[in-house]
């Protein structure tokens, strides 16, 4: 039994990993918009855009180097390439989030974080993890 969960654990490692530097670069980037939401206000769309802005900044410098080193253990010399492209994939997904908040807080008049957590979250981490895997931190470039 304990063999077969040591298995399951180096099979999954990378997912599991990914799963905890993405729950801690969560509570960064949402510490984040928490702090910025408490001076602006989520009702006025530029404000809006701005409190996920500075979110957004936050969760990818805390990030990319946790993503770099534990989870995708990428040997890359070219650290800057290699941040530049995460970032810019990143960016992707900040257009994604803020699009999806915009549309459900701004339009729809969604709770500011229930669309965060339940819609925008999911969206978001699944996509840069493809992106991450696929693109930034593959092995096989």
């Amino acid at each position: 039994m304990i063999e077969k969960c040591k298995a399951l654990l180096i099979k999954y490692r990378e997912i599991i990993i990914y799963i905890i530097v993405g729950g801690m670069t969560t509570v960064v980037s949402w510490g984040a918009c928490f702090v910025a939401e408490r001076f602006l206000d989520t009702n006025i769309s530029w404000q809006n855009f701005l409190i996920n802005s500075i979110g957004w900044v936050a969760g990818v410098c805390f990030s990319y180097p946790l993503n770099r080193r534990w989870v995708f253990r990428s040997k890359n010399p070219h650290v800057m390439k290699e941040f530049c492209g995460f970032a810019l994939s990143r960016v992707s997904t900040w257009i994604l989030d803020v699009v999806i908040m915009w549309l459900t807080v701004n339009m729809w008049n969604m709770n500011y974080w229930i669309a965060k957590i339940f819609i925008s979250a999911v969206l978001v981490t699944i996509a840069n993890y493809v992106f991450s895997k696929l693109l930034i931190f593959n092995k096989k470039k």
